[in-house]
C-alpha cells in the first residue's frame, strides 16, 4: 500500500510513541518494583536529555529523506530506511534479551527505560507535529 510522505510522518510518529510507550511504561513497572531512591528521577532526566537529543536529530534526518522523495507517494513503511530499520531491530532486541537475561537490575531498568521511553515518545511527538505542519512547510 502506498501512502504519501505526509502520512509516512504521522506513520513514523505513531510507530515511535507507541515504542515509547511501551518502553517507559516497563520503567515505570521497575520503578514499582523497587525502594525509591533519590537520585533516581534525576538519572531519569539524564538518559531522557541524552536520547532526546539524539533523537530529535533522527527525527530531523528522517523528516527531511521523507520530504525529498520524488515520488509523491512512496510504501508505507518508507518511513523508515534501511538503516533505521537495522538500528530498530538492534537496539529492540538487544533490550529484550538484556531485559529478559536479567543482566541489569531493576533499578536501572527503572531509570534507563522510563528516560528512553519518554525520549522515543518525544521523537513520536515531534513526528506528529511533522505531519500537521508539512503542508505549511512545503509551501516555504
Amino acid at each position: 500500500m502506498k501512502v504519501t510522505k505526509r502520512t509516512l510522518l504521522l506513520i513514523a510518529g505513531i510507530v515511535w510513541m507507541i515504542a515509547g510507550f511501551n518502553v517507559s511504561r516497563l520503567g515505570i513497572i521497575s520503578y514499582m518494583a523497587i525502594e525509591f531512591k533519590w537520585y533516581l528521577p534525576i538519572l531519569t532526566i539524564f538518559i531522557f536529555i541524552a536520547f532526546g537529543a539524539m533523537f530529535y536529530k533522527m527525527t530531523k534526518k528522517h523528516t527531511k529523506r521523507i520530504k525529498s522523495y520524488e515520488e509523491p507517494k512512496r510504501p508505507f513503511w518508507n518511513f523508515f530506511d534501511l538503516k533505521g530499520y537495522l538500528i530498530m531491530a538492534f537496539m529492540m532486541g538487544g533490550g529484550i534479551g538484556l531485559r529478559n537475561a536479567h543482566v541489569f537490575p531493576d533499578i536501572f531498568i527503572s531509570f534507563f527505560y522510563t528516560g528512553l521511553g519518554l525520549a522515543l515518545f518525544l521523537a513520536g511527538v515531534i513526528f506528529i507535529c511533522n505531519f500537521i505542519t508539512y503542508n505549511k512547510s512545503i509551501r516555504k
